[in-house]
């Protein structure tokens, strides 16, 4: 396989495992920051987490094997590109296919998404995507100079202070393109009217879903892998670290979690990320708060934990699950229908006469 499709191919992995850590906190603050989240502006920072993967993945890596690695050169002298370009200036049919035209091309476009981020997502200036342009630029430069700060004898990879100039140009080319984005699209400053309630729609419902599981099998992954660490540091049988009780463990913590949750706040971490809770119904809140849990991720994630063929009844739950966010008044879903309650947006006032808190202004 070529080793640019092979790179390329982990930076995707690389981004997506990023993109699974940080979902749940990624719409926690979309919502508290801006009221909601759209699907643009997920893509977008979706495409920035592989896009920063692929800088190291390309810059840095495959790694060579110390046994039969070459030194590579330096070229600390600031525009010797120059010299390699006259022969295209005097030719430039071929400029497409020299060389040295393509690596200064493909050193400005390289760094052109990273300006573009800095401005639309960070919502920051051409100062700014220099400076940044430059700080990693900088930082891969002199990692490879220094053979990954002192892994390898010796650069592996030719450091050019040329590519310094080039990748920064690129981030201001990056920068100013990102002008043509509306300035009400661009950085991360809370919206004025964030704090306002948002109609619960099946979507946000379903995001909901999302995080939750998500969020579980990320606590039970950590307790998992954690368990199995646990018991070879402490030098268990073989039998015991074969895997089952690591499994018993993670499954019953992401259950637990879950479940103390919403006992606690009444609402499941989907619930607090999306801005949603529960109100109404003539069950004591305490019931209530155990048949949505039941009624929700809790009887999903229980159906998983079961041996045998209960995983299929797990995914059959899911389903129904799903198909009841479509066909219940209001997106109530299943938790909603088993506690009686409906599901309303969490900025929504108790008192319906009060009206909706505006945050402190440090949180705009």
């Amino acid at each position: 396989m070529d080793d640019r499709l092979l790179l390329g191919g982990f930076a995707i992995a690389l981004g997506f495992a990023a993109g699974v850590i940080l979902f749940v906190p990624f719409v926690a603050v979309s919502y508290r920051r801006r009221g909601g989240l759209t699907f643009g502006r997920f893509t977008l920072w979706a495409a920035a987490l592989v896009y920063f993967m692929a800088i190291w993945t390309h810059t840095l890596l495959p790694l060579p094997d110390p046994q039969a690695m070459v030194c590579a050169g330096t070229n600390t002298e600031l525009f010797a590109f120059v010299d390699d370009l006259r022969g295209v200036a005097s030719r430039p049919t071929t400029a497409l296919t020299d060389p040295a035209a393509l690596q200064l091309l493909l050193n400005v476009l390289l760094f052109v998404p990273l300006g573009f981020f800095v401005r639309v997502l960070g919502g920051r200036g051409v100062v700014v995507a220099t400076l940044t342009g430059l700080g990693v630029s900088g930082f891969v430069e002199f990692t490879q100079l220094t053979g990954v700060w002192g892994l390898y004898p010796c650069a592996y990879r030719v450091f050019d202070v040329d590519d310094l100039l080039t990748n920064t140009i690129g981030a201001v080319v990056g920068s100013l393109l990102g002008l043509a984005v509306p300035r009400r699209h661009r950085g991360m400053v809370r919206s004025p009217d964030a704090y306002l309630p948002r109609p619960v729609t099946r979507s946000r419902r379903l995001l909901v879903m999302v995080c939750d599981a998500v969020g579980a099998w990320l606590v039970s992954l950590a307790v998992g892998v954690a368990f199995q660490i646990a018991l070879a540091a402490l030098g268990a049988d073989v039998e015991v670290r074969d895997g089952s009780a690591a499994t018993t463990v993670a499954s019953t913590a992401g259950i637990a979690v879950w479940f103390v949750v919403v006992l606690v706040t009444g609402r499941t971490v989907g619930d607090l990320a999306v801005q949603l809770r529960y109100e109404g119904g003539v069950l004591p809140e305490g019931l209530a708060r155990t048949l949505r849990f039941a009624g929700g991720i809790g009887g999903f994630l229980v159906l998983f934990a079961l041996p045998g063929a209960w995983d299929l009844i797990g995914w059959l739950y899911a389903v129904a699950s799903i198909v009841l966010v479509f066909t219940t008044r209001d997106a109530r879903g299943l938790p909603g229908l088993v506690s009686g309650q409906r599901v309303v947006d969490a900025r929504e006032p108790i008192d319906p006469d009060t009206p909706p808190r505006r945050p402190a202004a440090h949180w705009r």
